[in-house]
């Protein structure tokens, strides 16, 4: 078992017969196919669970956001329990989900596209709704389509981030100001396309009132603009948890968007949207990962994948710990010594290298396992071929470190 080639690993369960049941968990993975090389694995279940809970919960419409993981079976599962609207960055974007989810509809909501990019998206894709945060992306917008009221064009505001509230701040790179927001709405309603407004708190953000203090400042916008919106756009950032992370319920933050909403619009309030992607998809999938060598002498271990790989988002943004565990001879080690350890991937680049330590046993070895958890956003889209080393295969399981309902 230990030398399966990586296109067999995804079809083991059905080459053991057909229909199969997933593993039970990476450990279960570890025991039966020792594989030298990383896996998702990836529970369906925990993503169904997770994403009934958004729609379910969110006072409007939700909208997964595509980049975080545009994987076919993470799309499929994704359209099995609903979920028929996508936000998307890009058209081949739009392509992958109508593959899975023939009946998607999408939020084109990169701000800054192409005419080639936005005529493809209408004309192929059917696509009515993009983003905006600059005059020459509106007149672009209806030029191209021809414009007229079933074009929505969502105008992208940012407010500065507030201290600790998110991972990312979002507000570096796209977004306009908000008066020139008033002046981008008068516009598109000026144009007879139907003017909405969408913002985005930050990745990872950890404090409802990011949410409400945008709404507060979208009401501005909108009245000072004399516009009625077509939608209000919350964006994403629902955070997943991690090693230390202390997270509201999920409902604090539906209910503080729907009361701010309610409250600042009053009778005017437009629909509400979300687009989660990591609050969605994270929870979802761990890496299994191997030890290639361990140096106790010196507190290092290396193994089969890391930054170049689905680790890459650590590198980026300490704060985003994965939640981890030791798996031996099939079974996950508890009880036992501990010590903080630097850990390696496999290129040879200096940098592939995690910037916080992990606490591992003190007798790792080469050949064990180690799981980290909550590695389904992000971990897979951003992963290189850096080295000539592929991205993880993906293998089913019924659960993962880290999941969360």
């Amino acid at each position: 078992m230990k030398h399966l080639a990586l296109k067999t690993i995804t079809t083991l369960n059905r080459e053991f017969g057909g229909a199969a049941m997933p593993f039970a968990n990476a450990a279960d993975v570890a025991r039966n196919l020792a594989p030298e090389f990383p896996i998702f694995c990836f529970s369906a279940d925990k993503l169904k669970a997770r994403t009934r809970r958004f729609l379910a919960g969110f006072p409007g419409h939700v909208a997964y956001a595509v980049k975080c993981n545009s994987g076919a079976h993470v799309l499929a599962a994704l359209g099995q329990v609903g979920m028929t609207m996508f936000d998307v960055a890009s058209v081949h974007e739009m392509r992958s989900v109508r593959e899975s989810v023939p009946n998607a509809h999408f939020h084109y909501h990169n701000p800054v596209k192409s005419r080639r990019e936005i005529a493809d998206a209408f004309g192929l894709f059917g696509c009515k709704r993009f983003a905006a945060d600059d005059p020459q992306e509106v007149a672009k917008i209806d030029e191209i389509t021809g414009g007229g009221a079933t074009i929505e064009v969502a105008v992208r505001f940012r407010l500065p981030r507030l201290g600790g509230s998110s991972a990312h701040d979002f507000s570096t790179k796209f977004g306009a100001t908000r008066d020139e927001a008033v002046v981008l709405l008068t516009e598109i309603a000026a144009r007879g396309m139907r003017p909405a407004l969408t913002f985005h708190p930050g990745s990872q953000c950890v404090d409802p009132m990011a949410y409400v203090r945008h709404i507060e400042v979208a009401a501005r916008i909108a009245a000072a603009a004399g516009v009625k919106l077509a939608a209000l756009n919350v964006g994403g950032g629902f955070p997943a948890h991690y090693k230390g992370s202390v997270l509201p319920p999920l409902e604090t933050f539906f209910c503080a968007i729907k009361d701010a909403a309610r409250r600042e619009f009053g009778d005017a309030m437009p629909p509400l949207e979300c687009e989660p992607g990591r609050g969605i998809v994270a929870p979802s999938t761990s890496l299994l990962t191997q030890v290639k060598m361990a140096k106790p002498g010196r507190a290092e271990v290396f193994l089969n994948d890391g930054i170049y790989g689905a680790l890459m988002e650590i590198s980026q943004v300490p704060d985003i710990v994965p939640p981890h565990r030791v798996i031996r001879d099939g079974k996950v080690l508890e009880g036992v010594e501990m010590r903080d350890f630097t850990i390696y991937g496999p290129t040879c680049d200096p940098l592939d290298r995690l910037p916080v330590a992990f606490s591992l046993p003190c007798d790792i070895r080469e050949g064990d396992f180690i799981e980290f958890g909550a590695i389904g956003a992000y971990g897979a889209a951003t992963a290189t071929r850096f080295n000539g080393y592929e991205p993880a295969a993906v293998e089913p399981v019924q659960d993962v470190l880290g999941a969360m309902n």
